[in-house]
């Protein structure tokens, strides 16, 4: 998978490794080459579930960007977030802050990757760029 997604889940994972532990960027890239990444039913306590998760919210993140922007602007992060939100509520069993804080982490790079190809940044500490 080299496609805006996979960019979105690589820069998502970065920041979000110290919360979920330092081997969910390689959890994710493992991710990317499994099958489509459908959310399933299970508890995502794990950096292999987390890593799934977070490409499967990546291609969602992606596909609701795209389907809200226009020409001119882009869509509103918050609606795009809770677009996600609403389509992950009947599939996830992780807690809610978890599920918000991955969604909101994919969403801003989903932003970051519709300004053009050198999009991706390295982070500072904090994963602010």
């Amino acid at each position: 998978m080299t496609n805006a997604p996979a960019q979105i889940a690589r820069s998502a994972a970065r920041r979000l490794a110290d919360a979920y532990g330092p081997t969910l960027p390689s959890e994710v890239e493992a991710a990317l080459y499994e099958p489509p990444p459908w959310i399933e039913q299970e508890r995502y306590i794990d950096p292999t579930a987390i890593g799934g998760l977070i490409v499967g919210v990546a291609t969602l993140a992606w596909t609701v960007f795209t389907d809200l922007r226009d020409r001119r602007r882009k869509p509103d992060l918050e609606v795009v977030a809770r677009a996600v939100r609403v389509r992950l509520r009947e599939t996830s069993t992780l807690d809610p802050v978890s599920r918000d804080r991955i969604i909101d982490v994919v969403v801003e790079e989903t932003s970051r990757a519709a300004e053009g190809p050198g999009w991706v940044v390295e982070l500072d500490a904090e994963g602010t760029g």
